[in-house]
């Protein structure tokens, strides 16, 4: 049938087809790109109010993207849910739906408000998914007439056609909206930090460590002495200099010293200095810690291990900031704040008397306790991720990424040696990897070795053979989002065979593909 014109409407479709085609290889805005076809669908084939429906990544919304004919206010109210309404059916199930009659449609929901004040008589409605690599990222709708040349079937057959060709430019205008969320999320993240103050020398967004940075803005604008308590490895020094760089002293010294590295007859000597021949081999007048941290900030490391008389003069410096030099006959007046750091129980430790009870109360004006990181799971991966990007640079190597594997190992070990003890591990690990890679076979053993993990046992070749090809399946099938052939072509092998072992290692593909909307 001629419809005017001299040309049918089954020409003008395969004319709209080739046009498409050729804006997709022009095209690079693709916003524009995607308005164009919407709109030639609209002025060659009748087909109008077209719109483009996106499914949100990571979320069950559903939000019009591209809309030529609704206003900029329109288009941000145009949001549906799961499975609501035409739309949201159509991305939940993806399958097409052609409505002949929206006047008697329950399901039309009209969302946008483009069709309030029109006769919805004669109207039909078409709505297609969209689909990218068989997962369904949107959907293509337009009104057409409710008695059509073709049939709503045939223009069903034609829209979807139209949906396969755009699926690339969706899939990237999905890319596109994905960025700037996390671009928004990203610069939220860091108005919070700021807001924060989360120290710039220290990694951890867990609940404690947000805790911890509070403590430390509260003190750090005083001259209040501080006591951080914690385990071996956790980061007390970068605590104390967190405090020092934020406050009022952080042009002035920081001195750390390790009082547990010292003898007891030489610590002394290192804190409070010493006159020329205060004791044999003194050859020469030395200046102590606390002078050269005049001004500034002296960090004291493990104090619990101090001895008893120096721990009466430390006590002396806190109560009036002086002190005598070994063999000195005058006393020394200086303005140092004092920080002090134990991994022991120091209220124990008075109790057994093994510590002074007035300096422990001196010493422990604002005390700051840093959590261990096994109670710090959520900065697991962020420390490693840090760690690994260090060594990379220094060791001039290329890390990419730390596998599934590994990550599960990171993340269940107890980590006794804390953040160092990590730390000590990404290292080798940077060390080991040869392909860019950090992978479980690169950690400790001590990291390889957690119960109940199949892919960790150690046994006869056969097992770990079985185990690394496990890996190795688990780790394509992760990364092409649960999508068997693809794994198959990472790996270069078939999908029957990938197939096969999925069935075989008895691996869970559900668990690693995308979430879809409904």
């Amino acid at each position: 049938m001629d419809t005017g014109g001299g040309a049918t409407t089954y020409e003008r479709e395969l004319s709209a087809l080739y046009s498409i085609a050729e804006l997709l290889g022009t095209e690079t805005d693709i916003g524009g790109l995607l308005e164009r076809v919407l709109n030639m669908l609209g002025e060659s084939l009748g087909m109008r109010r077209g719109m483009i429906t996106i499914a949100t990544p990571g979320s069950d919304e559903l939000r019009v993207d591209i809309a030529p004919e609704l206003s900029g206010s329109g288009l941000e109210k145009a949001r549906y849910g799961k499975g609501e309404g035409i739309t949201g059916r159509v991305i939940e199930t993806g399958r097409p739906m052609a409505v002949p009659s929206l006047d008697e449609e329950p399901m039309f929901l009209d969302r946008t408000g483009m069709r309030r004040e029109l006769d919805r008589s004669g109207l039909a409605f078409i709505c297609v998914p969209v689909k990218y690599r068989d997962r369904v990222i949107g959907a293509l709708s337009v009104d057409t007439r409710r008695e059509t040349e073709l049939g709503l079937d045939e223009e069903v057959r034609f829209l979807s056609a139209v949906a396969d060709m755009l699926a690339p430019s969706v899939q990237a205008r999905r890319k596109e909206q994905e960025r700037a969320r996390l671009e928004r999320e990203n610069l939220d993240l860091r108005e919070e930090l700021r807001r924060s103050r989360r120290p710039s020398n220290i990694i951890g967004n867990s609940r404690l460590m947000k805790e911890m940075y509070a403590m430390i803005n509260r003190v750090a604008d005083s001259n209040a002495t501080v006591l951080i308590t914690g385990e071996t490895g956790t980061g007390k020094e970068l605590v104390s200099a967190a405090i020092h760089e934020s406050s009022p002293r952080k042009d002035g010294a920081f001195v750390a010293v390790n009082c547990a590295a010292l003898p007891d007859n030489l610590l002394e000597s290192e804190l409070f200095g010493h006159e020329k021949g205060a004791f044999t081999g003194a050859m020469e007048k030395r200046i102590g810690r606390f002078e050269q941290a005049n001004g500034g900030t002296i960090f004291l490391d493990e104090v619990g291990e101090m001895s008893p008389a120096a721990q009466v003069k430390l006590l002396r410096i806190l109560q009036e900031q002086k002190f005598d030099r070994l063999g000195g006959g005058h006393t020394i007046q200086v303005n140092v704040r004092v920080i002090a750091a134990t991994n022991r129980d120091l209220d124990a430790a008075v109790q057994a008397g093994e510590f002074r009870a007035d300096l422990f109360y001196r010493l422990n004006v604002f005390p700051i306790f840093v959590p261990p990181l096994r109670e710090r799971g959520a900065d697991i991966m962020l420390l490693a991720d840090y760690f690994a990007q260090k060594y990379a640079g220094q060791f001039g190597k290329e890390i990419r990424r730390i596998n599934s594997p590994a990550i599960d190992a990171l993340m269940a070990y107890h980590w006794p040696g804390n953040v160092r003890e990590l730390e000590n591990c990404i290292e080798r690990a940077v060390l080991i990897s040869g392909d860019g890679v950090i992978r479980a076979r690169d950690l400790p053993p001590s990291l390889q070795m957690r119960s109940g993990s199949r892919a960790e046992k150690r046994g006869s070749l056969e097992e770990m053979v079985i185990a690394y090809e496990r890996d190795l399946i688990i780790e394509a099938l992760k990364y092409s989002g649960g999508n068997q052939s693809a794994a198959a072509r990472e790996l270069g092998t078939t999908k029957r065979v990938i197939q096969y072992k999925i069935s075989k290692y008895d691996i869970d593909c559900d668990r690693f593909r995308a979430k879809r909307l409904g």
